[in-house]
């Protein structure tokens, strides 16, 4: 059985499973949908609580079999709990946690609750997941993402009687709170409990949140890859001074968007061959979220504007590493601003990319505030 997040609440109000296996990489949602699991045992009489953490090929399993047939002298019912931190049991943990599954059925004084990562499709159509899943309830906690997260910082201050003004000043307010906890969630969940302690329930100004709320947006690298083919140049920009603020290495960011420029060269190629859009993006691998980011801005782009953002890829490819080029800034992090809002720019509109890559002095700040990377801007950049 899978549920949502959303309806754990509603389903251990009627009941509580034998067997749960939670299965995301968002710590915080995972960590409320095993507390609200918890919560719902010990009014059952789950009193006791064992845990185990799969380390390593050579983890003891046995240990854990044997915990499910064992209470204590002081308990009838107990919770096991099995983090596999890796998503990876090996072959005996696969074939402990069948048995496992299988024992759970008609079990009432034992609850197992499996922790696990994000887990691929092979790994969840394998036969230990699959087991788990048929014997007992699978939660799947999906990371918000920036579009989702103003709605649900608003249900979060919601839960604390807490609300932002109507209209655009409130839309403004949240989209301000998500840009500070973007990629960050435990955090988000701290800076709104943050304003339930210096504010009263009721509706909360602007001057409010941002005066109380801090910086702790943790950017990933290849969530700026889904921001330049949106098209938005003020996440970019954020983006970029954020990896920077946080060490992120050059390199990695540079094939972050030279894989980008490559991959819709070689779709766009394709396409030219005759091959139908959605063949070309399968022979490329791409999908998901980036194959419908690739269907909604290839139109926009020609292939002379790709050509030129392939070279410029590979100029700044140079750059970063140590080397200088002509009418570039010597400063890797300018390099990679003026190719991320070239190409950025480019899937917003599909117009003014050769000016982008061919103008330096107009490419090199961002286009509502200018990037300060803590070096003197080179010239030409």
């Amino acid at each position: 059985m899978q549920l949502a997040p959303a309806q754990l609440s509603a389903h251990l109000a009627k009941r509580v499973a034998p067997l749960y296996a939670i299965h995301g990489d968002e710590p915080l949602l995972a960590q409320e949908a095993a507390d609200a699991i918890r919560a719902a045992a010990r009014t059952q009489g789950y009193t006791e609580r064992s845990s185990y953490t799969v380390a390593g090929a050579h983890f003891d399993w046995s240990a854990v079999l044997a915990a499910g047939g064992s209470l204590s002298l002081f308990a009838d019912r107990q919770i096991v709990e099995i983090r596999i931190p890796s998503g990876k049991p090996g072959k005996d943990g696969s074939v402990a946690l069948q048995q496992i599954a299988e024992a759970a059925q008609g079990n009432d004084s034992t609850l197992t609750l499996v922790m696990l990562p994000r887990l691929d499709k092979a790994t969840r159509t394998g036969a230990w997941f699959s087991a788990l899943e048929n014997n007992g309830v699978s939660v799947q906690v999906e990371t918000i993402e920036r579009n989702a997260l103003p709605q649900w910082i608003a249900q979060r201050l919601a839960q604390q009687g807490q609300r932002v003004k109507a209209g655009e000043e409130g839309q403004r307010t949240l989209q301000f709170f998500a840009d500070r906890v973007e990629g960050n969630l435990l955090a988000a969940h701290q800076e709104i409990q943050k304003l339930a302690l210096l504010h009263p329930e009721g509706e909360l100004s602007w001057e409010q949140v941002e005066g109380a709320v801090n910086n702790v947006a943790r950017y990933d690298v290849f969530k700026l890859s889904e921001a330049v083919l949106a098209g938005n140049p003020q996440r970019v920009s954020r983006m970029l001074e954020g990896l920077q603020a946080e060490g992120e290495a050059e390199v990695l960011v540079h094939y972050t968007l030279a894989e980008d420029i490559r991959a819709l060269k070689r779709v766009k190629d394709a396409m030219a061959a005759g091959r139908p859009l959605p063949m070309a993006l399968r022979e490329n691998r791409i999908w998901g979220p980036r194959e419908r980011a690739f269907e909604r801005v290839l139109p926009r782009l020609d292939d002379h504007a790709l050509a030129r953002m392939l070279r410029a890829a590979h100029v700044v490819d140079g750059i970063v590493k140590g080397l200088k080029q002509p009418d570039w800034p010597a400063n890797g992090w300018q390099a990679l601003q003026r190719l991320a809002l070239t190409l950025c720019r480019a899937c917003a509109s599909g117009k003014g990319a050769q000016s982008t890559v061919d103008a330096p002095t107009r490419c090199a700040t961002a286009p509502s505030r200018p990037l300060t990377f803590g070096v003197t801007a080179q010239s030409g950049g």
